[in-house]
């Protein structure tokens, strides 16, 4: 990974928001330039920071200072991530990132929806760099910024379950129902599960890890299903679904910075927070597969679904084709790449 380059978009996005616009979008900058680079794409990199970085806000100022003694009062707060920024930009230059990381993980982890889950995903990619390149300094603030949005935007499951199953993630998504009225806010439709039948029932259906060794391989199916799952399902929210799959997959590549002690309740937590995305988002009735694109034929059919996301440019496109070129990797199953197809056909126009 060139280092360098990645540095230098980094740093053209500190002092933005991680939010932008009235509507509160979020800033996927630093997610997708990371993406841009480690798939080898270095030259694309300033000429998308160029187009995608003026429609950003700027950071908002801090104004009441976060510490040991006060940060639960500040957690979710949307108005103070200026003070979180202030807070994790000041921690990661006191102390390694690693433990910065370690201590705020389980604490944040409660509020994994934050963002709709764009906070974690921001949080894994900075660490996906820092894994590569230990000592940078430049992608440490950035991984404080992808905190300090998950400390502004903590939002928790209002009912969940732990797993406790003995279903492979596939299945168990096959069980989760909907809430009655999929509208409004993410909010608003999660509102709805508590009472919803069959909602903790289906949660709990999934197999369990039951040490921390089984965690990784409980990810990657999950990641795997949810990629599979959008070919069919995905377009009822183009873009809230794409995070059933990036979301677990964040959490996968965050994996080696964390305590292992962390890796279990990282599953249950990121599952849970998956199926409410389901549940509050996606159509009972999946698209008849013969509908649906299929994936490119030949040697380079990886290569050309990467090209043609980078080439389109939207955000969501370019990090959801970097899920599914994993799960084609790891599985070989053309349908991932047939999911990275219909991801930039619905994001098209």
């Amino acid at each position: 990974m060139s280092s360098g380059i990645l540095n230098e978009a980094y740093e053209r996005f500190q002092g933005t928001g991680p939010e932008w616009g009235e509507s509160k979008l979020t800033n996927h900058g630093p997610m997708a330039v990371e993406v841009l680079v480690r798939r080898g794409h270095e030259d694309d990199v300033h000429r998308w920071v160029d187009a995608y970085a003026r429609r950003l806000d700027d950071l908002p100022s801090a104004r009441r200072p976060i510490d040991e003694t006060n940060w639960r009062e500040a957690l979710g707060d949307g108005d103070r991530v200026g003070d979180w920024a202030e807070y994790f930009t000041r921690q990661v230059a006191e102390r390694p990132w690693r433990e910065v990381l370690a201590v705020w993980w389980p604490r944040l982890l409660p509020g994994i929806l934050a963002g709709v889950t764009h906070a974690v995903i921001r949080v894994s990619h900075a660490v996906r760099t820092l894994l590569a390149d230990e000592h940078n300094a430049t992608a440490a603030a950035e991984l404080a910024q992808g905190l300090a949005f998950w400390g502004a935007r903590s939002l928790g499951m209002p009912v969940t379950a732990e797993p406790g199953g003995d279903l492979d993630p596939g299945e168990a998504m096959e069980r989760v129902p909907r809430v009655p009225s999929q509208d409004g806010p993410v909010r608003v439709r999660l509102g709805q599960l508590p009472g919803l039948p069959g909602w903790t029932g289906s949660v709990a259906a999934l197999r369990p890890a039951l040490t921390a060794d089984d965690v990784p391989a409980r990810l990657e199916a999950l990641v795997d299903a949810a990629t599979l799952r959008y070919l069919t399902h995905g377009h009822a929210s183009p873009v809230i679904l794409v995070h059933t799959a990036t979301a677990p997959n964040a959490v996968l590549h965050t994996l080696p910075a964390l305590p292992r002690e962390l890796w279990v309740p990282s599953l249950s937590a990121i599952w849970a927070a998956c199926a409410g995305v389901q549940a509050a988002f996606e159509p009972v009735l999946g698209a008849p597969r013969e509908a649906l694109p299929v994936a490119p034929a030949g040697p380079d059919a990886l290569n050309d679904v990467m090209e043609a996301a980078i080439a389109h440019g939207d955000e969501h496109v370019i990090k959801f084709t970097d899920t599914a070129a994993e799960v084609f990797t790891r599985t070989g199953h053309p349908d991932a790449l047939a999911a990275a197809v219909r991801v930039r056909l619905l994001l098209t126009g």
